[in-house]
């Protein structure tokens, strides 16, 4: 019986010192592994050249490298850039390249399907096949790093937890893809350039204030009724807005970082004075700003997006209570690239 090999990127740099050391070896190797690993995202043990072929040898006898591959690449219109990413086991997700004339933002992937049963997203109807690892997270912003300096002639400058998936369903895995993208033996990133954006669990978020990784945070809140938000996203009727709003006041008094909640205004479901009403009272709660997103339909026209008259009304309410709002027009349309469209059609 074949012993499963272990993904070398689940061992430590300490850990892989050790092991050097048992081998025979200098400790000083696995300093040598670890930047190929995570510094220069090596996909093969073959690829680290300064290291002997001996060792090499020996490497690919214990571990594997449980590295991605961009199957497929999309290019919209306006620039965007979707890749469909193949896993070691074959199953696939998917990952976003969104251009300004500014910035390019990469929207990562957290899960392979979504442990959540939001009803206007196309990836919740997948249903939840597995997390994905610190690596595989790692990979996708690598792998749109690389297309922002081939396509766009500059680094990747942010990086938004909005992909496949709820990302503090993944929590521990999450954290450890953003340990090493912040990390000087990784990609160097900011944390403030990072956006982690969630239906809302209100446990997690405080775990989040709490480990003080200084990730900006966003929230799918979509209503600030409970009623109607229980309807779209059924899953928030464990979590309701008490709940909701309690942690985000606690996220607010750890980090002082303001909040960013991210609504779609639907036809026929919070197009009315009622809706605008309650969000504009939960928004004063805690700082925050609101971002009026486009609807995307998933083609069954369930949902469908609301007149451009009632998105004005609750820009026009927010805004007089001091709050502010940006409406944000969807990117990659045509590739199924925009918010909620991702569903691995391609796979």
């Amino acid at each position: 019986m074949q012993i499963e090999k272990k993904d070398i990127r689940a061992v430590s740099k300490e850990l892989l010192r050790e092991f050097f050391v048992t081998q025979g070896d200098k400790a000083f190797r696995g300093n040598q592994v670890y930047e190929w690993l995570w510094s220069k995202g090596a996909h093969s043990f073959e690829d680290m050249t300064n290291i002997s072929k001996e060792t090499r040898a020996m490497l690919e006898s214990n571990f594997v490298i449980n590295h991605i591959k961009v199957d497929t690449i999309q290019r919209s219109d306006d620039g965007t850039i979707k890749n469909a990413v193949r896993l070691h086991d074959g199953l696939v997700v998917e990952s976003v390249l969104i251009p300004t004339n500014t910035r390019t933002t990469a929207c990562v992937s957290s899960q392979v399907g979504c442990s959540l049963d939001c009803s206007f997203c196309a990836t919740a109807r997948l249903k939840r096949m597995r997390n994905l690892e610190p690596g595989e997270i790692y990979d996708q912003v690598l792998a749109i790093d690389k297309e922002s300096r081939l396509y766009y002639n500059h680094p990747l400058s942010n990086i938004v937890f909005m992909g496949m998936g709820e990302p503090l369903m993944n929590y521990n895995n999450m954290m450890k893809a953003i340990e090493m993208i912040t990390s000087s033996e990784g990609l160097g990133m900011s944390p403030k350039r990072i956006m982690v954006s969630t239906s809302g669990v209100p446990k997690m978020i405080k775990k989040l204030a709490d480990d003080d990784v200084k990730v900006k945070l966003a929230v799918s809140l979509h209503s600030a009724i409970d009623e109607i938000r229980s309807q779209i996203m059924p899953f928030s009727k464990n979590f309701p807005l008490a709940d909701l709003r309690e942690s985000l006041e606690y996220w607010y008094r750890k980090t002082k970082s303001k909040i960013s909640y991210e609504y779609v205004v639907w036809k026929d479901i919070n197009d009315n004075k009622e809706s605008i009403d309650a969000l504009v009272k939960f928004c004063k709660y805690v700082p925050c700003k609101v971002n009026l997103i486009e609807y995307n339909p998933i083609d069954d026209g369930e949902f469908q997006q609301a007149s451009e008259d009632a998105t004005n009304a609750y820009i026009k309410a927010l805004e007089s209570s001091g709050i502010v709002v940006k409406v944000r027009r969807s990117r990659g349309k045509d590739i199924d690239a925009a918010c909620g469209q991702l569903a691995n059609k391609q796979a």
